[in-house]
């Protein structure tokens, strides 16, 4: 099983790790893609901190995250579970994870990210601010830019398994599963149910969304669950006690839906 997440957007920095070593990130493939990304970050960000600020979309209280990127080349690193932070790591909680719990956490877990591609959680990185959203001046659209190296990379990381898809909108759009991949895929979105005069009414709410997504993916690695499928995953889930929604595609070639139904965190 592969679970795709997206990245947090505040970073836990500092870190006692060796300096960055591109080659030893997981997902070899993008070391080239991830060499030119980090190229046009660190010059963007010691040329000029106005246009900087500007790019990366960054108010006067974040300008300190300029310096940051300007440094990534020299700075600490400490393994990504740790650099990702936010409602999602917290509910996953991945430094109590222990056991095989963890060697699960340590094998599914992809963490996409506007800087790096994806990492997975033990790969050793320093704390940034790159969002997916971005257009770097040379580069263009991130998440455009991706999509080619990803497309190579990512169908091997999967292999024959389940994907897991929990991304937010703007990292899905990176890598899109495509045929028989697409068909292993479940997306997962959580709904909040409430009951307003008499009538059910369901959203969509952050808080709500993030939190559950880091605690199902929590209870999956500590049950030792492995579905094969999005059917499989879909039971699996109810079987957690989670209200779970959700069919095979009606096309080929599509990745299966799921809805998470909730009423409190």
């Amino acid at each position: 099983m592969l679970v795709l997440l997206p990245p947090s957007e505040g970073k836990a920095t500092g870190g006692t790790g060796p300096v960055l070593e591109i080659g030893s990130l997981s997902l070899p493939a993008l070391a080239d893609a991830r060499e030119a990304v980090l190229d046009e970050l660190v010059e963007l960000c010691s040329a000029d901190e106005e246009k900087a600020a500007d790019v990366l979309g960054l108010s006067p209280g974040l300008r300190g995250e300029i310096a940051k990127n300007a440094a990534l080349r020299t700075a600490a690193t400490r393994p990504a579970g740790e650099v990702y932070t936010g409602v999602l790591y917290d509910a996953l909680g991945l430094a109590t994870l222990e056991g095989k719990a963890r060697a699960a956490a340590e094998r599914s877990l992809l963490v996409f990210s506007g800087l790096w591609g994806a990492v997975r959680i033990t790969d050793a990185i320093p704390s940034y601010r790159c969002s997916m959203g971005v257009k770097l001046p040379g580069l263009g659209s991130l998440a455009a830019y991706w999509r080619k190296p990803m497309a190579h990379a990512l169908p091997e990381a999967a292999a024959d398994g389940l994907v897991l898809d929990l991304r937010s909108s703007a990292y899905a759009s990176a890598w899109k599963p495509a045929g028989g991949l697409a068909e292993r895929t479940a997306t997962v979105r959580v709904l909040q149910s409430k009951i307003v005069n008499g009538v059910e009414k369901r959203s969509v709410v952050s808080h709500f969304n993030k939190a559950t997504k880091g605690r199902l993916v929590r209870d999956l690695f500590t049950s030792g669950y492995a579905p094969d499928g999005p059917a499989e995953l879909a039971d699996a889930l109810r079987e957690l006690g989670y209200a779970v929604e959700g069919s095979a595609p009606a096309k080929a070639g599509k990745p299966w839906s799921l809805d998470v139904v909730v009423t409190e965190l």
